[in-house]
């Protein structure tokens, strides 16, 4: 049984070869003890700058495991079972199953489902990647959008052009699982050990094509530009779904992962009376810095060749309003991208590749916005009020989807800031960005972004620009589920992922999907 030992230390520049060594040093032992050896954990401790530290957890055993546990006990050293991999038996089911969105929520319903020995119809509503990069292209380069095929819509969901981040506050058994596949299908393998794993959208796009490839080998039916317009029930119950508004869809099971930005799908299902709730979700701006001079910040250094690109999160709460600001999808070494699905309005988001090298670190600096914001108790009165800002910002930006920006020092008071530059693409137009945010947003980012100076001294600078507007955080509503995960309202239908409400972010949408495919196959 296996040994781990956690806060173990090098200083940069020592090699990762040191650390059996250093274990041995420790505990006297001598290198023929240790029968196995493997870092499970590495991260970054820059508390003392500039003197960082990398940080392990090792996990090993020895010979003598007995003896070693009566001499060697407590502090950072803990004695821990072996883990043995998932075993899943194969089920028989004749119900037709149908998944609705190629997110990671999607995704992962299908590989778990899979692993019975199930298959099921994938319906997504954009295009696979490999066509759906040429069209987010020619909408980043003329203003050209393709309302079914962009950043938001196709194949991987929105979290295909991100950082491609797996992190996640969740304790889940199944986190290694979701790590594991990612690998299997092309995903570095540091991500299985890194205390903050990424994967990129370069490497990711790749990892999502090997996934549909392995999907249909194994029997999956994967139909693109295929949107979910309407669904047919009796007594309650699934029993179809209808395609593009003509073709129909036999189904006994719905896993419906929908992306957060899938408004149309919303205001189906609230005509036909799925229930749904609002949700608080958060909105603001994209920042982006130097990457040096983020690094200087964290680091006490512009850059180390043992150093990734430095990260940062950042929040702040003001008592009297009860609102937050906080950063958000930090991406270091990325660029803005623009993010739009509907024709009229502008949304930014950010993205970086696997290598992290751009010069730039960007952020969404966000405040939350409660439901009384929204007004009234409709479902979709959040969808309403991102849209409002969106199309406020394309309004501000002057048309063509080019984003207003403005110098963070003009946009806290300050003076007229710098020159107003961005990685955004098509463009952008220097723009007073009070006119394109709530008045609380405004004023709750401004206190914010004062308080992360004291956490990140340089934090304020005439480096840093904004652009604007962040509204597609989160889903901005919830589609109602029980302990079943099924709908309150009808059944046979599984609401999975962020765009249900239920997740935030690759990882625990991965995990979404999987709870749910776990209890189809128990059905």
């Amino acid at each position: 049984m296996p040994f781990l030992l956690r806060n173990l230390t090098l200083d940069l520049g020592e090699s990762e070869e040191f650390l059996p060594a250093i274990v041995c040093a420790r505990f006297s032992l001598q290198p023929e003890d240790i029968t196995r050896f493997a870092i499970i954990r590495k991260g970054i401790d820059a508390r003392k700058k500039p003197r960082i530290k990398l940080v392990y957890t090792i996990e090993f055993a020895v010979a003598d495991e007995e003896l070693f546990k009566l001499s060697h006990q407590g502090g950072d050293l803990e004695y821990v079972a072996e883990k043995k991999p998932p075993v899943f038996e194969r089920v028989a089911c004749d119900k037709r199953i149908v998944i609705v969105g190629m997110g990671p929520a999607g995704l992962f319903a299908a590989l778990r489902l899979a692993e019975y020995g199930l298959t099921a119809t994938i319906v997504e509503r954009g295009r696979p990647v490999e066509e759906r990069l040429k069209d987010v292209q020619s909408f980043w380069d003329r203003g050209e959008l393709n309302t079914a095929s962009n950043v938001q819509f196709g194949e991987g969901g929105a979290g295909t052009f991100s950082d491609g981040k797996l992190t996640t506050r969740l304790k889940d058994q199944n986190i290694r699982y979701v790590l594991d596949k990612f690998v299997q299908f092309g995903a570095p393998e540091e991500i299985l050990t890194s205390a903050k794993p990424h994967i990129g959208t370069d490497r990711l796009r790749c990892v999502i094509t090997a996934i549909r490839q392995f999907l249909t080998e194994r029997g999956f039916s994967i139909g693109f530009s295929s949107r979910l317009t309407d669904i047919v029930t009796d007594s309650g119950r699934i029993i179809a779904l209808k395609i593009n508004d003509t073709d129909e869809l036999p189904c006994d099971v719905l896993v419906l992962a929908p992306g957060h930005s899938a408004r149309d799908t919303y205001a189906m299902l609230n005509q036909r009376q799925v229930a749904m709730e609002q949700k608080p979700f958060a909105i603001g701006l994209r920042v982006e810095h130097p990457q040096e001079l983020i690094n200087g910040i964290q680091y006490g250094m512009p850059s180390h060749p043992q150093l990734p690109a430095a990260d940062y999160a950042l929040a702040y709460n003001d008592t009297k309003t009860g609102r937050s600001a906080y950063s958000f999808c930090m991406c270091p070494g990325g660029i803005v991208v623009a993010g739009a699905s509907e024709e009229g309005g502008v949304v930014t988001n950010g993205m970086s590749g696997y290598a992290r090298n751009s010069a730039f670190a960007n952020s969404a600096l966000v405040a939350t916005v409660q439901t009384r914001d929204f007004g009234g108790g409709h479902p979709l009165a959040g969808v309403e009020f991102q849209r409002r800002w969106e199309r406020r910002a394309y309004e501000a930006g002057g048309g063509n989807y080019l984003a207003p920006a403005q110098n963070l020092l003009a946009f806290l008071g300050q003076s007229r800031g710098g020159r107003v530059t961005s990685t955004y693409r098509p463009g952008i137009c220097e723009t007073d960005l009070s006119e394109v945010l709530p008045k609380a947003v405004h004023d709750t980012l401004k206190d914010g972004v004062r308080f992360f100076e004291r956490k990140m001294r340089g934090f304020i600078t005439a480096e840093a620009n904004l652009t604007g507007v962040e509204t597609r955080t989160s889903a901005p509503l919830r589609i109602l589920r029980g302990q079943d995960l099924q709908s309150t309202s009808v059944r046979g239908l599984y609401p999975v992922g962020e765009g249900a409400g239920h997740a935030g972010g690759i990882m625990s949408a991965s995990l979404d999907g999987i709870r749910a495919a776990d209890i189809i196959a128990r059905l």
